[in-house]
């Protein structure tokens, strides 16, 4: 049975009306993109048509998933919104504090031994909220949403960037930080830029080697990380149709690699064979009704060129595998130019672990294509020369793996399955021997690899590839390896090819699962206490940040000058610190600790501008603080760039940081920052970040007239007393401002929720 049919059938029984209504409004035929936007306006039926990357718009998601790590800040902001129930379905799942060590039974009851109070506080928040809970060990967020939530033509946000999975079942599923969920948890509009589109056409068909994975991998190489910032993907064509749903939504998930704002697919027979294979077919049903208005108008498919901002083409018949990095998903390199590439960069050939899993590749399909590989080492007595480790979904996936014979299968060549959770994908490893730092090739089918991601160890090359080109290297433990055509050596000295991988889209005799791991919320929850200890160190009830003083902010000094990529994982590092993913002041002592000092090339070490010595981040940062001395952080392009983490916001904006100041940014982080109440400029001239210095020091001039489109201007005065005068862009709207003179979004429903 299908959660929230009622909910599903209201949205196909508006859907008709309200995109009829917007292709009046706009004149032409509409993309599926399109149609879901305008079916989803927060006013309703449109009464205009949205231009493209200017015209904010307010939206009404059909639901929220959170998952572990960053729920525990979005609920503790809800806390404060003075709401007695959700407002949408929302969810919670447990899958990002389990850390990979042993195996699956044993890493699970230390991670419910350690994590007990933050898994309690998760199940009592949720069941006093009317939050759907997933317990640990249930399975990944997103591949448990598609299994369960998912449907054609919906909208939904999640507070993890991946959330966009859920394209692969014809959803606009955008990733979001956990301010943004509270807005729509507590029953307000979600705010986005008409986002623009870019279509990519898939002609001719998978085969052979070749896997979705290989078509998000070709696409990263040719948008890079940034290349879709701002824009939704809409696949379509051929290609598309004949690709299964969980392969759809591998492509989807990796969107997020290249900055999209989401990434979708029409409504097509693959995804009716998933929701019946899954249990809802009423959902497969509702959607046959109104299957038109789930794909783009037959015209804009017949001419993209007219009705996309961009369009590429692959031919899914001539794409080969490919295996990007390191240390970016963008370097996309086909495996027959793999050795070359090794040998020219020096990048260890040598494979020491083959990951496969991720909530990008670990359904049926992509563990049954494994298998057959697996399968096959053992019958043609191939050794595995790198170590194999398996992250199954869900524990829909893995039950039904098992009872399929998968995990013996995996078992004979020496395998270790860990639990239904994100593990090293997300650092969640404990690798035996990662703090020796060596250099080292490892290859995964997760969706990162940056520095330090897996395992903690900056020498670690993570190459990011398809589950069965992961286990076919790891089977060589060779880097340079062509499975297509290369031979190997077995036990008994003879040469020996592997076959193509086979697999099945769904399981031939269906799923099956005794436990899924849910736990439904109480019917009335106002009796339900939440308890957070003052003593803890995990969980820290959130005071409100002060507003703004509504004067302009004068003698901030510099922090850092970030130099060239910062991510989230470098402004908020994961793997051991999520453990205070729910405790404010303690997380906010690894602030920043990953980007590099632009003026002495270091990680983790700034000028106090106070003492003229050299110490962490965080600690001058506090050292700022306590003085009462407002601060600036500078950075490069594609500032925030990969996880939805809204730690890498609330940090700075928590110890004192006042303005972020950047070439450009990814979206999620720019608008987790203005939702935080702080200032997220870009430079107007990018030139201007080399004029930044190490002894700066910031005095805004016109800030008290900080308004929609008028930039903002910077006298930025040297330690020889010199200054110069920089012009900032910023792209705040009228509420937004609101926001900044709030001092966050938060403030603002908290003061409506006791108006």
């Amino acid at each position: 049975m299908a959660f929230d049919i009622e909910m599903i059938k209201k949205v196909y029984e508006n859907m008709p009306a309200r995109v009829d209504k917007a292709r009046e409004l706009v004149g032409h035929p509409l993309t599926l993109s399109e149609k879901i936007l305008y079916a989803h306006l927060w006013e309703g039926e449109a009464r205009k048509p949205y231009t493209r990357s200017k015209d904010y718009v307010d939206f009404a998601p059909d639901r929220v998933a959170c998952q572990d790590a960053t729920a525990q800040m979005a609920l503790l902001q809800f806390m404060h919104a003075g709401k007695p129930k959700v407002a949408v379905p929302t969810t919670v799942h447990c899958d990002h504090l389990i850390q990979a060590k042993v195996d699956a039974a044993t890493d699970l009851a230390r991670a419910k031994s350690q994590s007990s109070e933050v898994f309690d506080f998760l199940s009592s928040v949720s069941n006093k909220y009317g939050i759907g809970f997933w317990k640990p060990g249930a399975g990944i967020i997103h591949q448990v949403v598609l299994e369960n939530y998912a449907f054609p033509g919906g909208m939904m946000i999640g507070t993890d960037s991946h959330t966009v999975n859920a394209g692969g079942l014809g959803m606009l599923a955008i990733g979001v930080g956990g301010a943004d969920a509270v807005d729509v948890m507590s029953g307000m509009a979600w705010e986005l830029k008409f986002p623009k589109l870019i279509g990519i056409k898939l002609t001719g068909k998978l085969s052979g080697w070749t896997a979705p994975k290989d078509v998000i991998l070709k696409v990263a190489g040719i948008l890079t990380v940034k290349g879709g910032t701002g824009a939704i993907i809409e696949y379509f064509g051929e290609g598309a149709r004949a690709m299964s749903c969980t392969g759809k939504a591998t492509i989807c998930n990796m969107g997020a690699e290249v900055g999209a704002t989401t990434s979708t697919f029409g409504y097509d027979e693959a995804m009716s064979r998933y929701l019946r294979s899954t249990n809802r077919p009423e959902v497969a049903d509702a959607a046959d009704q109104v299957a038109s208005y789930l794909t783009a108008d037959a015209e804009v498919y017949e001419n993209p060129e007219k009705y996309f901002d961009q369009v590429i083409e692959i031919n899914l018949s001539e794409l080969e595998p490919y295996l990007n990095g390191p240390f970016t998903p963008d370097l996309a390199t086909p495996i027959s130019k793999m050795k070359e590439e090794a040998i020219k960069n020096d990048w260890p050939l040598k494979i020491e672990y083959g990951l496969i899993g991720s909530c990008t590749n670990s359904s049926y399909e992509d563990i049954s294509r494994s298998g057959s590989l697996a399968r096959q080492a053992a019958e043609k007595k191939l050794k595995p020369k790198a170590q194999i480790t398996i992250n199954p979904g869900s524990e829909l996936v893995r039950y039904t793996m098992e009872r399929d014979g998968y995990m013996q299968t995996f078992d004979t060549v020496g395998a270790t399955v860990f639990a239904n959770a994100c593990g090293p994908c997300i650092g969640m490893w404990d690798r035996e021997g990662a703090e020796k730092e060596h250099r080292n090739t490892i290859v995964h089918s997760f969706n990162r690899n940056f520095s330090k991601r897996a395992d903690g160890n900056p020498n670690t090359l993570a190459f990011v590839g398809s589950p069965e080109l992961v286990t076919a290297l790891a089977i060589a433990g060779d880097l340079g390896f062509n499975p297509m055509t290369d031979k190997l050596i077995n036990e008994d000295g003879m040469e020996v090819m592997l076959d193509e991988p086979t697999g099945f889209e769904l399981p031939p005799n269906g799923f099956a699962v005794e436990d899924a791991g849910y736990q439904a919320p109480a019917e009335d929850g106002s009796s339900v206490e939440v308890l957070v200890s003052t003593e803890s160190e995990r969980l820290q009830l959130l005071a409100p940040f002060e507003p703004w003083d509504g004067n302009n902010i004068t003698g901030a000094k510099l922090l850092i000058k970030a130099f060239g990529k910062c991510t989230t994982d470098h402004i908020s590092m994961a793997g051991p610190w999520l453990r205070y993913r729910g405790h404010l002041d303690n997380i906010s002592n690894n602030m920043l600790i990953g980007a590099v000092n632009a003026f002495n090339q270091k990680t983790n070490s700034v000028k106090n501008q106070l003492t003229g010595k050299y110490d962490t981040v965080p600690a001058v940062q506090r050292a700022y603080k306590a003085a009462g001395i407002p601060t600036v952080v500078v950075g490069d392009h594609n500032y925030g760039e990969g996880s939805s983490r809204e730690h890498a916001a609330m940090e700075p904006r928590f110890l004192g940081v006042k303005v972020v100041l950047v070439k450009s940014f990814a979206r999620i982080h720019e608008t987790n920052l203005k939702k935080q109440g702080m200032l997220g400029l870009t430079f107007a001239n990018e030139a201007d970040y080399d004029l930044i210095r190490e002894n700066d020091t910031f005095n805004f001039i016109d800030l008290k007239e900080f308004a929609p489109g008028k930039p903002l201007t910077i006298e930025v005065t040297h330690d020889d007393g010199t200054t110069d005068t920089i012009l900032t862009n910023h792209t705040y709207n009228e509420g937004q401002i609101g926001w900044f003179v709030a001092g966050s979004a938060l403030n603002l429903i908290a003061a409506a929720g006791k108006a």
